[in-house]
């Protein structure tokens, strides 16, 4: 079956913290709703109450779903919230003729093309490479990460689960915060650090090395007390989130070779692109050694369009051909 933009569509960007749903029908995206994850027991659970209410909701027969987690065979546990996402449970769950599943940065990736100049914030770089790899990044609940190539003149998204590989460290202070993580969670993964719950790591780990006593902060607390200035080892946390989110993507754009760009997403850095673009985290992107002209080279922007995983979603229900492994 293939989906037409005559048909009624769910479309869903689920992560660790929301879930955000729209009605896709006549090629128009509606109202997104957003609807906390920790609410419900389950995706069955959260999709009926964004159908509650819903007056088209019964004539709803397919799915786009972008999820943060890997998707094989049909199937996604949501790594940072513990749901399992499954094909046969939705369709015989709400009648569904047709349900695809995405990591939800290969969903976002389709947006890329779609984006305007006013959708983004720049941070430095030369001009884009035309046809050259696009690489997605975004520290969240979690850390995202995709690419967008193509491929004999098609575009062809790789999804990835980048933000589970192993944090590097670029200084003895970041050997010794990544060490205090390691006693804690064993393997410390980018995620550890490149997100809302790392930043809260970085934060008690700077403070730990330094023998200071800090009052609790959670990941937007410790943001807005690095914004406002009211808070030093917040300032610091921040300042090496972003120095080290500069590290991982550098590597990332030498791994995919991302001449046509890199693009920042995520519920985090969208904040304070400002405060990014005057950090340590492009000068530590172009710290490529031998490859530092290559890197300096590579235009960075950060995406600002709330919506735009919704715009890849919709690119996906109709003459794409990535994910069709996920359909029934």
């Amino acid at each position: 079956m293939h989906m037409t933009n005559s048909d009624t569509i769910l479309l869903g960007d689920v992560g660790g913290t929301n879930a955000r749903f729209a009605i896709l029908k006549g090629g128009t995206i509606g109202p997104i709703e957003y609807i906390g994850v920790a609410g419900c027991p389950d995706i069955s659970e959260a999709i009926r109450r964004y159908f509650d209410g819903l007056p088209e909701s019964g004539s709803v027969k397919q799915a786009v779903l972008g999820l943060a987690g890997a998707v094989e065979n049909g199937r996604c546990e949501i790594t940072n919230c513990g749901w399992i996402v499954d094909v046969p449970t939705l369709q015989n769950t709400f009648g569904f003729h047709q349900v695809r599943l995405f990591n939800d940065f290969e969903a976002l990736a389709w947006s890329l093309p779609h984006l305007r100049a006013a959708d983004l914030f720049p941070i430095g770089g030369g001009a884009s490479i035309s046809r050259a790899p696009m690489l997605l990044v975004g520290p969240g609940t979690g850390f995202g990460a995709s690419c967008l190539l193509t491929r004999n003149g098609r575009p062809v998204v790789v999804a990835s689960e980048a933000g589970h590989s192993m944090l590097p460290g670029s200084s003895r202070r970041e050997d010794e915060i990544i060490e205090l993580l390691r006693n804690r969670f064993g393997h410390v993964s980018i995620e550890r650090a490149v997100s809302g719950p790392g930043l809260v790591n970085i934060y008690e780990a700077l403070a730990a090395v330094d023998g200071a006593a800090i009052p609790k902060r959670d990941g937007a607390s410790i943001t807005q007390a690095a914004l406002n200035g009211s808070c030093s080892f917040s300032r610091s946390a921040l300042d090496l989130f972003c120095a080290m989110l500069g590290t991982v993507s550098g590597n990332l754009a030498l791994t995919f070779c991302a001449r046509g760009g890199v693009y920042i997403a995520g519920g985090i850095v969208p904040r304070f692109p400002e405060y990014l673009a005057r950090s340590e985290f492009r000068a530590r992107f172009d710290a490529g050694g031998r490859y530092h002209a290559y890197l300096h080279d590579i235009p960075i922007n950060v995406i600002l369009r709330p919506d735009a995983t919704f715009l890849g979603l919709k690119a996906l229900t109709v003459g794409a051909t990535a994910g069709d492994r996920d359909a029934p």
